[in-house]
């Protein structure tokens, strides 16, 4: 592959967020000051985040010619296949652009080891020069994530690298049929929850947390409730979140796990407020409402990290 471009994905800090809302500066920190906010957190947030953002365009500038675009711009940008994508930011922010690159190779970068885990964002600021030339020369080591793909009826498609919310958007029943394993019953559940192996360890942990915590209560003799994937499996694992029991719903298929060639089909008895989300961005959504139906299964496009 011949890298021409660099693509620094970023998003905006929360001391910018905070701007936007109250207008300027000066009012955001009047208004976290006069409750009892630190200010000085976002300011010294903000500020160490640009200087890695400086540092990573300095570095890669000595080597190819960059572009820095807002995580907000992703669904609509056009990436080409000689782009080579940065992501400067939180782990979500890689989940989320993983999405939008059709397999183009990702190098996540820490831009403040001290606040963020980075599970995903392998290198530090001041290695990302040295990074892209060796990609450049073509010596680089990609993992390959699967990710998981939700197909309505119309054609439209969603991808998730962690992970997929289908149900109501806000705290009333989700109501819909499931369909899975030649099983079909009606449902009225808080929704349905599909992991792949990336996202393995986050949502779909608490879930199983949760249900740890109520075992542990009633059994002494608890058994542990683990279920984590590799990034890589072909496996996706679904599960349906506080599913009730009534005359017009069943609880009879609430966990399972999609390998390849099987799908999850769900059809939504939801006049309105129906969605589908991934990666727990809901204003990236699929409307789901009565008379929509999707089939969610393991996607062909992969996501690929640069270790």
């Amino acid at each position: 592959m011949e890298f021409e471009k660099v693509i620094i994905i970023r998003d905006k800090t929360r001391l910018e967020q905070l701007i936007e809302r109250f207008n300027s500066k000066a009012q955001a920190r009047f208004y976290l000051e006069r409750t009892g906010g630190d200010f000085e957190f976002y300011e010294k947030e903000h500020q160490i985040f640009y200087n890695s953002l400086r540092q990573v365009q300095d570095s890669v500038s000595n080597v190819l010619k960059h572009k820095v675009i807002d995580r907000s711009f992703l669904p609509t940008y056009i990436f080409t296949e000689n782009d080579l994508i940065v992501v400067l930011g939180q782990d979500g922010l890689v989940a989320n652009t993983a999405k939008y690159v059709n397999g183009l190779p990702i190098v996540g970068v820490n831009p403040d080891p001290k606040r963020y885990d980075g599970i995903l964002l392998k290198f530090q600021p001041n290695k990302v020069g040295s990074v892209v030339r060796r990609m450049v020369k073509g010596g680089y080591e990609i993992e390959t994530v699967t990710m998981a793909k939700a197909t309505l009826q119309d054609g439209q498609t969603l991808l998730a690298f962690n992970d997929f919310y289908i149900g109501a958007d806000s705290h009333v029943s989700s109501r819909y049929t499931i369909e899975f394993e030649g099983k079909k019953e009606r449902q009225s559940s808080s929704g349905i929850l599909v992991s792949t192996g990336a996202g393995s360890t986050g949502w779909l942990s608490s879930v199983f947390n949760m249900a740890n915590n109520i075992q542990g209560h009633y059994f002494m003799d608890r058994r542990e409730c683990k279920t984590t994937l590799n990034w890589r499996d072909d496996k996706l694992i679904f599960v349906v979140r506080e599913p009730f029991l009534s005359r017009m719903s069943q609880t009879g298929i609430g966990f399972g796990t999609i390998n390849k060639g099987q799908t999850l089909r769900i059809e939504s008895l939801m006049p309105s407020k129906g969605v589908i989300f991934s990666d727990g961005i809901e204003s990236d959504f699929l409307q789901f409402n009565s008379g929509s139906i999707v089939e969610i299964g393991i996607a062909k496009e992969k996501a690929n990290l640069v270790v």
